[in-house]
């Protein structure tokens, strides 16, 4: 059974697009068939996955335009076995000019129902706002993991995901579940990243994982190499951290 995980957080600079890249990269590395798929106008994950997101002519804009079908958008990266629906810039106008379509919450997902099959994992990066990109990421998955930031406002903006969430589930897509919460650029000399993973453990009753993604150098320049931290430094303690949280993904799955 194919899983597919939307990678969300309407607060930027939290961790999610590098937590979709390296998820899916880890993924790969274990044997998993992946699609990554890149709904963030920034391309953050496209370039970070070593595709040159000003070059390709199918992007997400066109598979949700109906301008390309979903087997032309499809490009490998640079990790064995992951593939990835790339995106650029033009995705910004993409909400504007879906505005009097159909049932425009569901065009991704009628796209990634005719693949998905081919998978064992689909990552949906998500762009940072509560848009109808990120509710066509959400009708498309199963599930939904929240990266949060180890700082001070932390849960800020949570509540309102949550709501979102639930809505998603209510009206448009009833298998959609809290995948689970990760905790992201954790720093173990301060105190307030220790304060922050109690505060939210304690008002927080969703699956939170054991895995907690550090502060890491090589992590942060891993993007600007088109590599995944796997590939760029195999050994450092992001690439450790990031294996362990997909082993944990893969668990919870065999568990649900």
């Amino acid at each position: 059974m194919e899983r597919i995980i939307a990678v969300a957080n309407q607060k930027g600079g939290v961790g999610k697009t590098t937590t979709a890249i390296n998820l899916s990269a880890c993924l790969a590395e274990m044997g998993k068939h992946v699609l990554a798929i890149d709904l963030d106008p920034q391309g953050n994950t496209t370039s970070g996955l070593g595709v040159d997101k000003d070059e390709k002519e199918n992007t997400v804009y066109e598979l949700l335009l109906g301008e390309s079908t979903v087997e032309e958008c499809i490009v490998p990266t640079v990790c064995e076995g992951l593939d990835l629906i790339p995106s650029n810039v033009n995705l910004s106008g993409a909400e504007i000019e879906l505005m009097g379509t159909e049932e425009k919450e569901f065009i991704l997902k009628k796209q990634i129902d005719l693949v998905k099959k081919s998978y064992d994992y689909i990552i949906i990066d998500c762009p940072p706002a509560l848009s109808m990109l990120t509710i066509n990421a959400m009708t498309t998955a199963s599930s939904v993991l929240v990266p949060i930031q180890c700082e001070y406002y932390a849960l800020e903006g949570l509540s309102q995901l949550m709501y979102t969430i639930d809505l998603v589930h209510e009206r448009l897509n009833p298998e959609l579940i809290l995948e689970g919460v990760v905790f992201t650029m954790y720093d173990a000399r301060t105190n307030l990243s220790l304060q922050v993973v109690e505060n939210v453990k304690s008002n927080l009753n969703q699956n939170i994982y054991k895995t907690i993604i550090p502060r890491n150098v090589r992590l942060a320049e891993a993007p600007s190499h088109g590599l995944p931290i796997t590939l760029y430094d195999s050994r450092s303690t992001g690439a450790e951290s990031y294996r362990m949280l997909a082993e944990e993904v893969v668990e919870y799955g065999k568990n649900e």
